[in-house]
Formats: C-alpha cells, sequence, structure tokens
C-alpha cells in the first residue's frame, strides 16, 4: 500500500490512478458513443419528464459520494481485472434483449451496466468494493418504476375515499374518476404520486447509505421513504378535492400544481429525514470501508490494455448484433383494407373522436362500422413489418390511449375473447369499452409482456418479423358496449384471421 497526503486528489497521488482513470474515460466515452441512441434517449428523459427529473441528480451524487471516499482510494492500487468483463457481456446481452424486443429499459439498464462493468474490469475488484454503493446507485440513472403506476393509483382512490367521507364531501368514485358535486378529478398517472415515489426510492437509499451503519435501519428508513409519500399522496389528492368543494375544481388543481411542485414534495422530503434524525449511526468520521480487508481481497491482476479491448470488443460485438436484428422486416402488401363484416355496415364516424396511436406503423386503419339495431363498433388495424424503437406494438403512450390525451383510463376490465380490454372516458364524460389484441407470428394475445417476449424471439430466432394489432371499441350509448364488440366479433371472425388478411398472409 502506499501512504499518501490525506488531503490530496487520488490521481494526483500515484501515477497509476492517473492511468486506470484516463483507460476508464476513454472507455466509457467509446460505450456513449456506440449506444449514442440510448444515452441520449435516457438524457433527454430525463429533461423532459418530470417523473425522472431526480435522475439529473444522480451522476453528480455519484460524484460525491466516490470523492467521499477518495482518502480510503488513495491506499489502494487499480489493477485491471478480467471477471468485469462478464458483467459487461451480461449488460450487452440484456442490452441485446431491450433491442430486440423493443424495450427502452432494458436497453437502458444494459447500457448502464456496460458502464458498471467497465469500471470493474479496469479498476479491479478491490477498487469495486471501495466503491460499491456509488457504483451500485448508478441503477438510478435509469428511468423506470413507472410499472408502479396503477397500483399508486388505485392507493390514492382507495386513500383519499375515506378522507373526502370524513370531511363531509359528497364524493363517488369510478375507477380511477371521483365525482363531487362541481366537478370530477381523475386519478391519473401524473397525479397517482409515481413521480414523488420513484424520487424518495432514489432519496432514501441515498440517505440510508450516507446516514445508517446497521442494516436493520437501513431498512427501516427506506421503507419509511417508500411509505410516507404514498400516504402524503393521499392527503394532497383528499385536500385538492377537498378545496374544489369549497371553491371550484379550477382553483383548487391550479393552487395543487404549485404546492405539490414547490413545497408538498420538500416538506414531505424534509419529514422523512426528520423521523430518521434521531437514529443515524454513523460517524461523520468513520472511514467509507474497511481499507486493510479490502486490500486483502485475492485477485489476479490482469493487462489494462487488453483488458480495455476486450470490454470494447464485447461492446461492438452486441451493438453489430443488435444492427443485424433490428434490420429484420418482413414484407407487407401496399394496400390494406378493413374486411366486410356480415350484418355490419361502414357508417359515417360522429360524436367525440377517438383515434389510437401507433407511431411508425406501416399501415393503420379505422373505421366505424353499424348495425340494424343502432349499435357502433370502431375497428382499428395497425400494421408492422418490424418492431424497433419508434414502431412498436406495445410501448409507452403506445396504443388505445395517447399521452397526454382526452381520453383517460377509467378502468381495466374483463377479457373479450383474449383481449386485453378498458374503459375509458373523454370529457363530456364519454364513456367507451376498448378491447385489444395483437398477432406476433402465429400467436394472438392480449397481453403486452407476451407481445414482447413472442417479438423478442422472433427476432433472435428467425421467423415471422410483422406484428398487428386490432382493436375494436365501442360508446356506451345506450347499449351495453361489452356485447356490441362480442357481436360484431362473432360476425367479422376470429382476430387472428382478421390479422393475418391485414398483413397479407391469408
Amino acid at each position: 500500500m502506499n501512504s499518501v497526503a490525506l488531503d490530496q486528489p487520488l490521481a494526483a497521488t500515484d501515477p497509476a490512478w492517473w492511468r486506470a482513470l484516463l483507460a476508464l474515460s476513454g472507455i466509457w466515452a467509446a460505450l456513449l458513443a456506440i449506444f449514442h441512441r440510448d444515452a441520449a434517449d435516457m438524457a433527454d428523459i430525463w429533461w423532459n419528464s418530470t417523473t425522472y427529473g431526480h435522475c439529473l441528480f444522480v451522476a453528480p451524487i455519484i460524484g460525491w459520494l466516490v470523492w467521499q471516499r477518495r482518502r480510503e482510494l488513495a491506499q489502494l492500487t487499480p489493477q485491471a481485472w478480467w471477471p468485469g468483463l462478464t458483467i459487461v457481456a451480461g449488460g450487452g446481452a440484456l442490452w441485446l434483449v431491450g433491442e430486440a424486443a423493443a424495450v427502452a429499459l432494458f436497453r437502458h439498464v444494459g447500457l448502464v451496466a456496460m458502464l458498471q462493468g467497465a469500471v470493474v474490469a479496469l479498476l479491479g475488484a478491490r477498487v469495486a468494493r471501495g466503491i460499491a454503493f456509488p457504483l451500485a446507485y448508478m441503477v438510478f440513472l435509469v428511468p423506470f418504476g413507472d410499472f408502479l403506476e396503477p397500483w399508486l393509483q388505485a392507493a390514492t382512490v382507495s386513500l383519499t375515499m375515506p378522507l373526502l367521507h370524513l370531511l363531509g364531501v359528497p364524493a363517488a368514485v369510478d375507477g380511477v374518476l371521483i365525482t363531487i358535486p362541481n366537478g370530477y378529478f381523475e386519478v391519473a398517472e401524473a397525479c397517482s404520486g409515481s413521480k414523488f415515489v420513484i424520487a424518495m426510492v432514489a432519496y432514501g437509499t441515498l440517505v440510508a447509505n450516507v446516514c445508517y451503519v446497521a442494516w436493520r435501519r437501513r431498512i427501516a428508513f427506506t421503507a419509511l421513504a417508500l411509505i410516507v409519500p404514498v400516504l402524503a399522496n393521499g392527503v394532497r389528492a383528499a385536500g385538492t378535492i377537498y378545496a374544489a368543494h369549497l371553491t371550484s375544481v379550477e382553483a383548487a388543481t391550479g393552487f395543487d400544481h404549485i404546492v405539490y411542485g414547490w413545497v408538498f414534495f420538500a416538506l414531505t422530503m424534509a419529514g422523512v429525514l426528520a423521523l430518521g434524525w434521531r437514529w443515524f449511526d454513523r460517524d461523520p468520521d468513520a472511514p467509507w470501508f474497511d481499507v486493510a480487508s479490502v486490500a486483502a481481497m485475492p485477485m489476479r491482476a490482469a493487462d489494462r490494455s487488453l483488458a480495455a479491448a476486450a470490454v470494447l470488443a464485447v461492446a461492438v460485438g452486441f451493438a453489430a448484433w443488435g444492427w443485424i436484428v433490428d434490420r429484420r422486416a418482413q414484407a407487407l402488401p401496399a394496400r390494406i383494407e378493413l374486411p366486410q363484416v356480415p350484418g355490419w355496415q361502414r357508417v359515417a364516424v360522429d360524436g367525440e373522436p377517438w383515434v389510437p396511436n401507433y407511431p411508425g406503423a406501416d399501415h393503420f386503419l379505422i373505421g366505424r362500422y353499424g348495425d340494424a339495431r343502432g349499435r357502433s363498433v370502431d375497428m382499428v388495424v395497425a400494421l408492422y413489418g418490424s418492431q424497433g424503437e419508434g414502431h412498436e406494438l406495445v410501448g409507452f403512450g403506445t396504443g388505445a390511449i395517447r399521452e397526454n390525451d382526452r381520453w383517460v383510463r377509467i378502468a381495466d376490465t374483463a377479457p373479450i375473447a383474449g383481449s386485453a380490454s378498458l374503459r375509458m372516458a373523454a370529457p363530456g364524460p364519454v364513456e367507451r369499452e376498448v378491447a385489444t389484441w395483437y398477432r406476433i407470428g402465429s400467436i394472438t394475445t392480449g397481453s403486452a409482456d407476451r407481445v414482447k417476449w413472442e417479438t423478442l424471439k422472433a427476432k433472435l430466432l428467425g421467423g415471422p418479423q410483422r406484428g398487428v394489432a386490432v382493436l375494436l371499441s365501442a360508446r356506451k350509448d345506450g347499449h351495453d358496449p361489452r356485447q356490441a364488440i362480442a357481436d360484431f366479433l362473432k360476425a367479422a371472425g376470429p382476430v387472428d384471421a382478421i390479422a393475418d388478411r391485414a398483413a397479407g398472409m391469408r
């Protein structure tokens, strides 16, 4: 071990650190250049999504966490380590899965894992152990957590309704719509508290590591940081609706955005910190890790130049594989048409317009059918010769409801003939039932997860590349919309036949 002045930057104390950090910087720059689309995509989400704005602070926090460990790190010598390549390869494989299945989350996690693996491969197991938490904290660079939104919506409704009744507000709930005498509120994804909870998980994890040593206290504080914002969001929602009951919907919602965005979040963070303050057990002057035990870790050093070249070769190999996979596509007919359905005639579209969102589709058709009983059903067919980033059957903002649409999801409903079904509403309110089916290869499903899996198999193993979405929708206008969809489907024939004809397979 080297003896160094404690107040000197580690790179200034040992030439080995200069060489190691220079090599790591070059490899990181190369990885970000190779996977620039995904790096830019993450940065765009950080900057433009209020849900993931906290990610902008993660990189500076990681730098600060490493800086806090500089005295201990200066007593270690960075050495390349071959097993670090397994992390790089694992990240590359996960990125390839995301590329083939058109799952941005997997690509983003894969890129971050490759960056982490490069650290382990070029600086070694001992240094990686010393910066284990900052290295692991890089996972919060990945925008993730939107899968919590449906659960948080339900939790917010469950918390809000009892509070409103306690306050004497005559409120009724239908799915995620809460109605009071002078208006109604949608507990939308943006109001579910997801952005608050996701940020608080990152915040709670940081505080748990920086301020606690005992694992029980760390776990307890992390749980507190998760539970308190969920409860607080229910109180906020109830307070907003109560204010609307006393004043107006416009006044209450305008005030809510200001209070929630700038004051409520900060007060809740401070409250969580205050609750955990008395149990802080880390000595501010205590070392961040035991240098002696870390330095004694067995490790066979590798040649850093060869390790860097191997990291680069692994990354380039997966990127090239992804490029080949992404170029696979299936020839489609130049023109497709909606089917003729016995007992149903094409009619003009009137009323509140509904157009689902399937960006990048090679063919997109929408039309309305009516029968002798006065019922109407809208049919949508979206056809892709191949799926990839920006042109996929399943993705954020893709499907029956567009992002920031006039139509909002009220609740998921029971499947119709294996579909994914939901009830939605537009201002009025006007209600609709929508049933969605997907056709991938020989599989017809309503499951978004099954779509991703079948797309992955088709991309990596070959097979039909085309994907088809078939949607049927009916208004709630005096007729049972679900029954209208079921009757229309019975007359139109199986969904797989409709999809295959549209794709030119029959």
